[in-house]
């Protein structure tokens, strides 16, 4: 089993090595031939159980829908060709239905800087062991903020891309058509390199689509959207955090702007609260008709609730949804990025078990909407708050954004003098953002 790293930020409280298990399903025993040469060699990276690895158990947190795959998903494939080497599967909230990483048989996963605080989910393992040191980056992935929450939370980068950049042939389905896979790593650099291995049309994944990223940065003098209505449910630290965010990037040329969040929010509250549930039904469908006392609670009661919504439920609240993106769609005439919170409050994995379902919502004030609504987003760390935990921003963008999102993060991450997620280790120097629209790489 990888132990966590015993070396954390004086400002922080390393979990105990013992709780890095809980990060942990699975290893991998004997590993795939290395690529001598390639863009990723000689790093490493760990994936999350919903993402096949050939030849490990894919388990999405349950162990009675567990199976073997024999071929690894698309995007696995195309960082081990690019020689990255993959050390193991990780824990996550059961079929990712979660933003907090409690939701798990395998244990809760702790926060890399205090362990009696929630890691964030679902991508809570893959979070982990990143910031920890144990792997270089990880894969998660992000229908409602799972890739951007527990990044956020652990002090490290969390790269959201634009829908159907990234191949989920090979990925369970959380909802289908708001995936995303997610890349994890210390420095915003590394997560855009390996994004651009991992990025690339794969005509057998029904949601892939070609896209030509958009190759210029934002302009020095950028104007950045701040919500009307901020909400950090009591949590007067984060507002804090967050206010001094808003000055670090006017530090950097932004000018704010303030927008209307009501769209963003009703948007976000349709992903649970509609017939748009009806998705994560669908995705496990069979599993779920035929297990469902081996599903956990709450993630149960979430699933099953899809089954009362009939498929005119389902075509009404697309439309809806079609209509509140046309509301938000508006602000993009004002602001080139949006600024938010990742998260914004933390809470103990005792303050969650004891109310799951309404302080998990919390956690998703800021990310619900993104997939919904066609953005690509990046979380970026921005400090530790008095309390020695620490506070992430997210930069949402149109689609096609993703490299001018990763070229303002990287910025911002650099301009805080933070160190890497949980290690006592500074950034290292900025990388060279890839601004070209560039054919996705491919072995030789």
């Amino acid at each position: 089993m990888v132990q966590a790293l015993s070396t954390a930020i004086s400002t922080a409280q390393q979990a105990p090595a013992d709780l890095a298990a809980h990060a942990w399903i699975s290893r991998v025993q004997a590993s795939a031939p290395l690529v001598a040469q390639g863009p990723l060699s000689g790093l490493t990276f760990a994936v999350k159980d919903n993402i096949d690895v050939a030849g490990l158990p894919t388990t999405a947190a349950c162990p009675a829908f567990a199976h073997l795959p024999q071929e690894s998903a698309t995007v696995v494939t195309r960082l081990q060709q690019a020689g990255a080497q993959v050390l193991g599967k990780t824990n996550l909230d059961q079929f990712a239905c979660g933003l907090n990483g409690t939701r798990s048989p395998y244990g809760a996963v702790p926060n890399a800087f205090h362990p009696d605080y929630v890691s964030g989910g679902s991508s809570s393992g893959s979070a982990y062991v990143v910031a920890t040191g144990q792997v270089d980056f990880a894969l998660g992935t992000d229908t409602a903020g799972s890739g951007r929450v527990p990044a956020g939370l652990n002090n490290i980068v969390g790269l959201k891309p634009s829908k159907g950049l990234i191949s989920t042939r090979g990925v369970l389905p959380a909802a289908q058509s708001a995936d995303c896979v997610s890349i994890f790593a210390r420095s915003v650099g590394l997560a855009a390199e390996v994004l651009a291995v991992a990025m690339g049309h794969d005509a057998k994944d029904p949601y892939s689509r070609v896209l030509r990223l958009l190759s210029r940065p934002f302009p020095e003098a950028f104007a950045f959207g701040v919500p009307d209505v901020l909400q950090f449910f009591g949590d007067a630290l984060a507002e804090q955090a967050f206010a001094r965010a808003v000055r670090q990037l006017q530090a950097l040329g932004g000018r704010p702007v303030t927008v209307a969040y009501a769209p963003l929010a009703q948007a976000a509250a349709l992903l649970y609260e509609s017939a748009l549930v009806a998705e994560r039904y669908a995705a496990i469908r069979s599993f779920f008709d035929a297990h469902e006392k081996e599903v956990m609670e709450p993630v149960r009661s979430i699933i099953a609730s899809g089954r009362q919504y009939s498929a005119a439920d389902v075509f009404q609240a697309q439309a809806q949804l079609q209509s509140l993106g046309q509301q938000a769609h508006t602000m993009w005439t004002d602001i080139d990025v949006l600024l938010l919170p990742t998260a914004p409050t933390h809470y103990t994995i005792e303050q969650m078990q004891a109310d799951p379902v309404a302080l998990n919502r919390n956690l998703g004030t800021y990310t619900n909407f993104v997939n919904l609504l066609d953005y690509a987003a990046l979380s970026v760390p921005s400090e530790i708050r008095p309390d020695g935990l620490p506070f992430g921003i997210t930069l949402v963008g149109p689609c096609a954004s993703d490299w001018q999102l990763a070229e303002l993060g990287q910025r911002y991450h650099h301009a805080t003098g933070m160190l890497q997620g949980a290690l006592a280790t500074p950034l290292p120097a900025p990388t060279t953002i890839p601004h070209i629209d560039t054919t996705p790489w491919s072995p030789a």
